[in-house]
């Protein structure tokens, strides 16, 4: 698993991000290290945990496979018409020269989080996972006819860290 670091001091949610810069960014490390891998891309805003540090949240993804370390922590959006199970949200996509993936998830965690919890969220933590390791759950909200693709499952309980490639850190 690798662990990479990306400076971005001018990624702040005070006013709307310059999410076209920051995804290009988060972009070219994701092509330079997971190039022609299928990914699943989730975003975390530490900020969120009030009880962890990013840090810490991070050594919980390395050693866990996942950040969801509070069985009776409910999470965002994991309700669903069917009732079925989740593990993880997350954006899938093959890295390719041509990747623009970053751009859409800082966008979603500002625009989409302004409209669930009434601010905007700071992703500090993107972890990249297998694709090949997870299966995708089709679901719908309540009200919706829309049916979703962003819900993601483990193929295999017993090694959900194997399925992490790699975690970014964003400071």
């Amino acid at each position: 698993m690798k662990k990479i670091t990306l400076t971005l001091p001018e990624y702040t949610v005070d006013s709307e991000p310059d999410y076209k810069a920051i995804g290009k960014t988060i972009d070219d490390a994701i092509k330079k290290h997971f190039m022609g891998r299928r990914i699943l891309l989730r975003g975390i805003g530490s900020q969120e945990h009030s009880d962890k540090t990013a840090e810490e949240i991070i050594e919980i993804i390395a050693n866990s496979g996942t950040d969801r370390y509070d069985p009776e922590r409910a999470g965002d959006r994991y309700e669903n018409l069917e009732n079925k199970h989740i593990d993880l949200f997350a954006f899938p996509a093959e890295v390719t020269s041509d990747l623009e993936l970053g751009r859409h998830v800082v966008y979603g965690f500002y625009h989409s989080a302004i409209g669930v919890h009434g601010r905007p969220t700071r992703i500090d933590i993107l972890t990249i996972y297998d694709a090949n390791q997870l299966k995708t759950v089709e679901h719908q909200y309540q009200g919706s006819d829309e049916v979703k693709r962003d819900g993601f499952t483990f193929k295999d309980l017993a090694s959900k860290k194997d399925a992490v490639l790699g975690i970014i850190e964003l400071r």
